[in-house]
């Protein structure tokens, strides 16, 4: 069983939900919104995933005070509290995010996302490597348009989960071949 973990800001706990859809085989109204044919990612079997949490942490309190991030990345602004960093800081953001519920839930792979000013953050975070991903679509949390918000969201949502799967399957040519798309190993 692989447990996943997540701590997502501008995705606003969707890329957990789907996971859990997939990894519980739900249909219908209850199962996956973005995935379509997930076979035709590999062979692998997601019945063998389990989503251990999935947690929407907007705003900096909730870094320190759910994920117990003591000293998080200072924002450049907060709106209500909720968070905003430059795409550079979203990027440091969104692993800290990462690894702190990867700590926490005891996870085998976490998932971290956060977006301010740029294109959104993804971390994914496991034992031997990170993913740092950006999406491809631009948005800034400070003018409050919410079409760009969604669409930016959605562009996060969609090319995680896609990452997430090609990397079940071993499937790094292709995540590697994808723009904005950095794989580390650890």
């Amino acid at each position: 069983m692989i447990k996943i973990a997540t701590a997502e800001c501008f995705t606003h706990g969707e890329i957990g939900r789907e996971l859990h859809a997939l990894a519980q085989n739900y249909e219908g109204n209850f199962g996956c919104n973005y995935i379509e044919a997930p076979e035709k990612y590999g062979n692998f079997d997601y019945t063998d995933l389990s989503v251990t949490c999935s947690l929407f942490i907007p705003t900096i309190e909730a870094v320190q005070r759910i994920l117990n991030v003591s000293n998080p990345p200072k924002p450049n602004n907060l709106i209500k509290g909720i968070k905003v960093y430059d795409e550079k800081g979203d990027l440091e953001v969104s692993k800290v995010m990462a690894e702190a519920v990867k700590k926490m839930s005891g996870c085998d792979i976490a998932i971290g996302t956060t977006a301010g000013v740029g294109h959104g953050a993804i971390c994914i975070v496991t034992d031997e490597y990170q993913i740092r991903i950006t999406t491809d679509v631009y948005a800034d949390l400070n003018k409050l348009n919410s079409e760009e918000l969604f669409e930016r969201s959605q562009s996060g949502i969609k090319k995680t989960l896609k990452i997430l799967l090609l990397f079940l399957n071993k499937n790094f040519d292709k995540i590697e071949s994808m723009e904005n798309v950095e794989i580390l190993k650890k």
